[in-house]
């Protein structure tokens, strides 16, 4: 049986990233290739083999370029929330709305654009955030967040 080879613009169409990131992936390893003149082949048993990763279709086991794969996908998420948080009274809201934009404005360029509104809900004695954003960062602020009100 004929081994079927793929070029790198087939596989960066299939599994939808950008041709220069599948060459990487080459030059860094993470992807068996071949040169054939002048261009990389990769087998689909190669292929198959980087989208698996070492232990199957476990995630807890996936390669490295898998996960670096992913990890391309999991900035591309977009979560909103609402947190709502109890106080006992407006200067308490304040100080939160303080602590929380300091999370916002020290974050990473790398976790792209987010938004955040805040509001002191006096009649329940509730700081609501209402929050927008990519999952890393979504993460990080709720990890944050969570970590400051203790």
């Amino acid at each position: 049986m004929k081994e079927r080879y793929y070029t790198v613009e087939q596989i960066a169409e299939m599994i939808d990233l950008h041709p220069k990131t599948i060459q990487r992936y080459i030059r860094e390893g993470k992807l068996r290739a071949q040169k054939i003149g002048k261009a990389w082949r990769v087998t689909g048993h190669d292929l198959s083999l980087f989208m698996e990763g070492p232990g199957g279709t476990d995630d807890r086991s996936m390669s490295s370029g898998m996960q670096e794969l992913i990890g391309g996908i999991v900035n591309d998420i977009k979560l909103s929330t609402v947190v709502d948080i109890p106080v006992r009274n407006s200067a308490e809201a304040v100080q939160i709305a303080n602590w929380t934009g300091a999370i916002l404005n020290s974050r990473s360029p790398e976790q792209g654009p987010v938004s955040m509104t805040s509001q002191y809900i006096e009649s329940e004695h509730t700081m609501r955030l209402m929050l927008w954003g990519s999952l890393p960062f979504v993460e990080v602020f709720l990890r944050s967040l969570s970590e400051m009100l203790e």
